[in-house]
């Protein structure tokens, strides 16, 4: 009998690759950029390409599951994307020693969850959340067993960043991640800017600003836009997301300078 074929890994879509921008003049930091939840690191492009002309070291990880199918998004658990989060920041480090996140979403979780473990310099979170919007979303633990997928239509062209079915284990997930965040928030001193749109349909806004409430840090800033502000942030999708690029890159150059090493007689420059 012929030998039975090994099972393959799953094939990434190719717009959904990873990306690494080294800028041509470099400032001396590099920022890990997470994407959300069923999206892809082209999610991040916009600001990604933003950021390395300003001069950053820009990294766009792929999170398990992400970029191939919606059936091996429900295999995987947030541990998963925690895990390839902290492998995105250790292959950063490589390049630059000071390092900020910049996540959109279930990806400003994540990188909320990596501040926990290790030193980020600053973090930039888009959309951050504490609970989703939909009525059903915390029952997703039982409902996964019945209906493994919620449909949603796309537009072509988000269809190539998004999946049209998202994995209910994969929202169970979300809210496993959310319970091991909750502990940890005043634990986290990581200079924070969180910024929300009050049009966002995908969680409950004022959690974001919960969130941040609830964090350590000293230096919190919070900027809530109107209603003509979706969920993402990052995209084209935001009218205003020049003006959320321009927040973010005010706040980083900030921190960069807050955290630049004093010269000898113990003066910083102006």
């Amino acid at each position: 009998m012929p030998a039975e074929p090994k099972p393959q890994s799953p094939k990434h879509h190719e717009d959904a690759a990873p990306f690494l921008l080294r800028p041509s003049t470099p400032r001396g930091a590099g920022i890990l950029l997470v994407h959300g939840f069923s999206a892809t690191p082209q999610e991040m492009r916009l600001f990604g390409e933003a950021l390395c002309d300003q001069g950053y070291t820009v990294l766009a990880i792929l999170l398990p599951g992400h970029g191939t199918s919606p059936q091996d998004l429900a295999t995987k658990r947030y541990e998963d994307w925690l895990e390839a989060t902290e492998a995105g920041y250790r292959e950063l480090k490589q390049e630059e020693s000071q390092i900020f996140g910049l996540g959109l979403s279930t990806g400003a979780l994540l990188l909320l969850a990596l501040a926990a473990r290790v030193e980020v310099a600053g973090l930039v979170l888009l959309s951050p959340y504490l609970k989703l919007r939909h009525r059903f979303a915390s029952s997703a633990w039982l409902l996964r067993h019945f209906k493994p997928y919620h449909h949603r239509p796309l537009a072509p062209e988000a269809a190539l960043r998004y999946y049209e079915r998202r994995p209910l284990n994969g929202v169970h997930q979300i809210h496993r991640l959310i319970g091991h965040l909750r502990p940890l928030l005043m634990k986290i001193t990581t200079p924070t800017l969180a910024i929300n749109g009050s049009g966002d349909q995908t969680i409950r806004v004022e959690s974001g600003q919960s969130l941040l409430m609830s964090l350590g840090s000293r230096h919190k800033e919070y900027h809530l836009y109107g209603p003509e502000v979706p969920h993402v942030l990052c995209t084209e999708e935001n009218p205003r997301w020049r003006s959320v690029l321009a927040l973010s890159l005010q706040f980083l150059e900030g921190r960069q300078n807050d955290s630049a090493p004093a010269p000898a007689d113990g003066h910083r420059e102006p």
